[in-house]
């Protein structure tokens, strides 16, 4: 489905996702995507339960993207959500979460994520810190 932000579109249709550009930016510019490699990245693409591209509908060139995990019923992992540099700072990183936790099948689910530089911007969106039935076992990498 798409829906229309100003100039721009937000898109669900995994096969519209630019590959290409959403690895240069997990493998350069985003902390947290630099230590895979792109065999692990497409994996994860072509598994992840939903994705949202955001794209200038004039030219329809990938600006922004998210990716999620989901067991499909009632919980899901929000991953890999960036804006490009120059299309920051006109709302669409707002827009991008909200059409992935809010407008889609996810709408009612328990979300979680992990973030170092961005808690502001998902408690817009309801996430807080974890209640007392968390655990979390880190990872290796």
């Amino acid at each position: 489905m798409i829906w229309t932000y100003g100039t721009y579109e937000l898109d669900d249709d995994a096969s519209r996702v630019d590959v290409d550009a959403v690895w240069a930016f997990l493998s350069t510019d985003a902390y947290w995507g630099r230590s895979r490699t792109r065999a692990d990245f497409e994996a994860q693409l072509t598994t992840a339960w939903r994705v949202v591209g955001v794209y200038e509908a004039a030219t329809g060139r990938l600006v922004g993207f998210a990716r999620a995990i989901s067991d499909g019923v009632a919980l899901a992992y929000l991953s890999d959500v960036f804006v490009t540099a120059e299309a920051r700072g006109k709302g669409l990183g707002k827009e991008l979460v909200a059409t992935m936790i809010d407008r889609g099948p996810g709408a009612r689910f328990r979300w979680g994520l992990h973030t170092s530089d961005a808690h502001g911007l998902y408690r817009q969106y309801g996430f807080a810190d974890p209640d007392d039935r968390y655990l979390e076992r880190p990872g290796q990498i």
